[in-house]
């Protein structure tokens, strides 16, 4: 037990910086949860080309498009996405699992993400689905499933640090 409690005192881990659950209707999602917990204002963004793009999926160059809704509850951000066209980690959630928590987000900052991705890779994390947002925002979501009972999310930043397309309330 000590040296568990040392181990912990010691680890210097990044932090959780969103919650993603995966829905059918994000405008439906973030007028509940205004109303029943009281969070928000919540950005709102329609996630299409030009604004996303490079977008891979297990390695392989794809195009899908989603909608999706971002408030801070604390220092956390959660996030609602709802997935349009196209084949997407999102769209395979909805139909073999049904709405839920999706993923757990660990950010890094500016370019730390590069750093990020290679010791994930190091320890046979590799990327599921990944893409880029603007000129500011890399994701990527891991393989992490089979080790870490979660799919963790990672790269540079999260889209409610940009313009959103509405905002609710």
């Amino acid at each position: 037990m000590e040296h568990m409690a040392h181990d912990q005192k010691a680890f210097k881990g990044i932090a959780i910086t969103q919650i993603g659950v995966v829905v059918r209707d994000v405008k439906k999602m973030v007028e509940i949860y205004h109303r029943t917990l009281g969070w928000g204002p919540w950005n709102i963004y329609i996630a299409e080309p030009p604004l996303l793009h490079s977008t891979m999926l297990r390695g392989k160059p794809t195009e899908f498009t989603f909608i999706n809704a971002e408030t801070h509850v604390g220092p956390v951000d959660f996030e609602f996405i709802q997935p349009l066209e196209g084949p997407s980690i999102y769209r395979e959630f909805l139909e073999q699992h049904g709405e839920g928590v999706h993923h757990i987000a660990c950010m890094g900052t500016g370019s730390n993400y590069e750093e990020n991705l290679e010791n994930f890779a190091q320890m046979g994390l590799t990327p599921l689905m990944s893409g880029a947002i603007g000129d500011s925002i890399k994701f990527y979501y891991l393989e992490s499933e089979p080790l870490l009972k979660i799919v963790l999310e990672s790269g540079s930043g999260h889209m409610i640090s940009i313009k959103p397309h509405m905002i609710y309330p």
